[in-house]
């Protein structure tokens, strides 16, 4: 099973008036942050990330981070370098109309070839929902994370009795 894991809204919470918590390295690192927006993230994240992957989970980066995210973001949640999703030139990418699903459901659906998954993103709509559940063969998973607060105690509870059930 694969799980997508996004990183803008997801692991880092971004839009809540109020301000967040700021991390220090779990652990020595090359050097300073590699993104200024990194100390937001909870590096205790990555043992739970690492919990779901021991259920079965392959993780793998479905963010615009690219390499970035196994360069910053994996060293400061004492991740290894994960799989990323390359996403396809989006102008190669047909537009759908107003209520076309987000532009990442249809390489992910691609990405996945029939696997089983799980999505965890901030972007997350039924239009989502509904096309994997038309194009995709297997069970799958779309996660909503909401933005202003990144994944949480109910967002884990939440994946974890998916994919054990």
């Amino acid at each position: 099973m694969l799980l997508f894991l996004d990183v803008d809204g997801t692991l880092i919470p971004f839009g809540a008036e109020r301000p967040y918590p700021l991390y220090e390295p779990p652990r020595t690192l090359p050097g300073p942050p590699a993104h200024p927006l990194l100390t937001r993230v909870d590096p205790a994240l990555g043992a739970r990330l690492e919990r779901l992957a021991a259920l079965g989970c392959e993780l793998v980066w479905a963010t615009t981070w690219l390499d970035d995210a196994n360069a910053a973001l994996a060293p400061w949640l004492g991740l290894s370098p994960l799989r990323l999703v390359d996403w396809p030139d989006e102008d190669a990418e047909p537009w759908l109309g107003p209520r076309a699903p987000h532009w990442k459901t249809r390489p992910l659906v691609a990405w996945a070839a029939g696997s089983p998954f799980v999505w965890v993103d901030d972007e997350i709509t039924d239009v989502d929902r509904d096309y994997v559940a038309a194009h995709h063969p297997s069970p799958a998973l779309l996660h909503h994370v909401d933005h202003r607060y990144g994944l949480t105690d109910h967002d884990f509870a939440a994946l974890e009795e998916w994919i054990t059930a």
